[in-house]
């Protein structure tokens, strides 16, 4: 008979939900659910909730339960500010080029995530984006730093549902490709450069002033069909919608390359 899961099992297949956009912010997250789905008593799920919200992951709420965190802005540029240290810094601290084996793993990784991209699977997607830093780190032989980066990539994961445009994913698996192969030929000057403007750019297509439409579920289950749709859909807007302010980079004051280089626009 199957031992049963442990909290930190319990935990980790919530990370991955997160990693991979399955677990929205803002999702609740009842115990007597999670310990009938795992096989285990509410005990060993609150110890794995209790081990998230350390992490910053979930939150409890004493009258409502648990639920997966919604980041604010400030969250997103402090997490993408501590992912740019980190994931330069790592690069920095490489000795000597990477060995055969762990660039055989990383590229295995990006032909995955190719595979996910080209498939159109959002979630194996998104799970496989982040999980190329986590796997970065530990090509690198840093296992403490890869713990660190999975929950970095985690909370933006998080960050990127409330806040992200249309932000093709493709391009980020072209950057991942890029410091893979400056990784390989030994440049590690260039692959941090690399890592730098991939963080940034990832951070640029996130807007403080993007919310959640409130009304985007009722708005969708009442979305019109038919020749009238395009009319109908109109009545259900206000006939004169304020006009929002265009859009901000997020973390264009924060994530802001060196003064050598030439500033983004």
């Amino acid at each position: 008979m199957a031992e049963p899961p442990k909290p930190q099992h319990i935990a980790d297949r919530i990370v991955d939900s997160i990693l991979a956009q399955k677990l929205a912010p803002g999702a609740r997250l009842g115990e007597q659910q999670l310990a009938d789905l795992f096989g285990v008593s509410r005990t060993i799920v609150r110890e794995a909730l209790a081990r998230l919200a350390a992490r910053g992951m979930v939150e409890v709420n004493s009258r409502r339960g648990w639920f997966v965190v919604q980041p604010s802005p400030d969250n997103a540029r402090e997490a993408f500010a501590a992912r740019q240290v980190i994931e330069t810094g790592l690069l920095q601290s490489l000795a000597r080029p990477l060995e055969r084996p762990a660039l055989k793993r990383l590229k295995q990784h990006l032909a995955q995530e190719k595979a996910a991209v080209a498939a159109a699977d959002a979630g194996e997607r998104s799970f496989l984006l982040g999980d190329f830093h986590v796997c970065l780190a530990e090509c690198a032989g840093n296992s403490t730093l890869a713990d660190i980066l999975r929950d970095l990539t985690a909370r933006t994961t998080l960050i990127a549902t409330l806040y992200q445009s249309n932000h093709e994913a493709a391009l980020s698996c072209r950057e991942h490709a890029g410091i893979v192969a400056a990784l390989e030929r030994g440049d590690h000057a260039q692959a941090i450069d690399l890592m730098r403007e991939h963080i940034e750019n990832v951070a640029a297509h996130l807007s403080p002033s993007a919310s959640l439409d409130p009304l985007s579920s009722l708005r969708a289950a009442l979305s019109p069909v038919g020749p009238q749709a395009a009319k109908s859909a109109r009545s259900l807007h206000t006939s004169n919608p304020p006009k929002r302010p265009a859009p901000k980079r997020l973390l264009k004051p924060l994530l802001s390359p060196p003064a050598s280089k030439e500033k983004r626009r």
